[in-house]
């Protein structure tokens, strides 16, 4: 028997996977008819039927089945092989990241970079996921959170979290209106963070620890927002808390910071290590966490600045 086309064997994988004719060949962009004729060809070639039609579709016989256990591994190996060798634009750029960090850091700095680089299509997904490079190969770079370890990718640390009390000025006003001293800390209502850093801070900067603490988050967003509406106090993600704070919301108790083992990266798979887009988004974002770090202990702007003011002077810690 002679070899069966390989395009008969793509047609026959594309109608088993989708168990749908009109799907199947839509992603193979072909027309039903010519979806159907591969098909025949195939069965006439060995000599078997492998699919059993029925009103909502096609499913595989009992031949159907045994061929699609052969063939489907050496199928998505080849989809594998071949998936670094698809074509790329390097005028698109397309960046995963985390919502909160696209939202909070990554967007209001984006204008400069967009303005001198006109020609650059920047597509950004928000997404709490890991990207999956190998499957997701329109993706180019994400920016991510964690402690470095992506084995596989080029890693490129850009900052580490850095962490500060931060209270509403409204509970500041609740409590005598005065920022409290170092020491004092444990004694204002504060709010249990995700990663437990509390425990870090008063293990550096003294005081004792309250006995309770007023509620627990497992999310940093949902305890920055309760910091906000003055629940209690949150030691606060400084690259996702810092409009909230330029705006007067969020007014910082101390000068005093946090940093933590947890920093923040360019991640990108090898394939993307020419593209010329990400060759200018990579030198552009490393300026700008080298001004972002340059600027933590820089005194606050005005607007929040002036809201701790006029509550009062912060005293010596």
């Amino acid at each position: 028997m002679s070899r069966p086309p390989l395009y008969a064997l793509l047609g026959f994988a594309a109608a088993a996977r989708n168990g749908n004719l009109t799907r199947a060949a839509e992603s193979l962009h072909l027309t039903v008819s010519a979806l159907s004729h591969q098909i025949r060809t195939l069965e006439e070639r060995l000599g078997r039927r492998l699919f059993e039609r029925g009103p909502r579709g096609v499913r595989l016989t009992a031949d159907g089945e045994r061929l699609w256990a052969r063939v489907a591994p050496h199928l998505e190996a080849l989809e594998r092989a071949l998936r670094p060798y698809g074509p790329r634009r390097d005028e698109v750029l397309t960046l995963s990241l985390m919502p909160s960090m696209a939202s909070a850091w990554l967007v209001p700095r984006l204008g400069g970079f967009l303005a001198r680089h006109p020609q650059l299509e920047l597509n950004l997904l928000s997404s709490i996921d890991l990207v999956d490079f190998e499957r997701e190969t329109g993706v180019d770079a994400a920016l991510r959170g964690g402690y470095g370890r992506w084995p596989g990718l080029v890693v490129e640390h850009l900052f580490n979290e850095t962490l500060v009390p931060v209270a509403s000025p409204a509970l500041i006003q609740r409590m005598g209106g005065r920022v409290p001293r170092l020491q004092d800390l444990g004694q204002w209502p504060l709010l249990g963070d995700p990663s437990q850093h509390w425990q870090d801070w008063f293990a550096e900067h003294g005081g004792e620890p309250p006995a309770r603490y007023v509620a627990h988050f497992d999310d940093s967003e949902t305890m920055h927002r309760a910091a906000v509406e003055g629940l209690g106090v949150a030691l606060a993600r400084l690259a996702r808390t810092r409009l909230l704070i330029e705006a007067g919301q969020l007014v910082p108790l101390t000068r005093a910071r946090l940093t933590t083992d947890y920093a923040h990266y360019l991640v990108y798979p090898p394939r993307s290590a020419d593209h010329a887009g990400l060759l200018a988004f990579r030198d552009w974002v490393h300026a700008q966490a080298r001004e972002y770090v340059a600027g933590i202990e820089a005194a606050p702007r005005p607007r929040a600045d002036t809201a701790a003011r006029k509550l009062c002077p912060e005293p010596p810690g």
